[in-house]
């Protein structure tokens, strides 16, 4: 019993961290198919577009700084199958400038057609 309110208790902290580094004005749908890795700075994934033509999976998201000033975004998409499990073999970082006040839309397509998931990690600096 104490392993497992343990366990609980692990996984609720680590939720509640998660969401304190999402932008405030990140729809929950969006959020959960964002990995924020440190804090928004003031960007955010105002919106996501998913289409699947010919079975791959296509992802169109926008990114909105609500700052003065510039950011960078270091981003990339990792696309999963239908039990979790990463597909392909990752994309590599790319860097994004989005102006203050601005927005900047991202695309990917995945690997393949096992990809029935994905999330959009993001970095973003000063």
């Amino acid at each position: 019993m104490i392993k497992h309110s343990f366990t609980l208790c692990a996984l609720c902290l680590a939720l509640a961290v998660q969401a304190q580094t999402q932008d405030p004005g990140t729809p929950a749908a969006v959020a959960a198919k964002v990995a924020l890795r440190g804090e928004a700075q003031g960007v955010r994934v105002s919106e996501m577009r998913i289409t699947r033509p010919n079975d791959i999976l296509v992802v169109q998201a926008d990114l909105a700084n609500s700052e003065r000033g510039d950011r960078t975004v270091f981003y990339r998409f990792r696309w999963l199958d239908n039990v979790g499990n990463q597909v392909g073999d990752g994309e590599s970082w790319k860097q994004l400038g989005v102006l203050g006040k601005g927005q900047q839309t991202v695309k990917s397509v995945a690997p393949s057609g096992a990809a029935t998931d994905f999330r959009l990690e993001m970095n973003v600096e000063k």
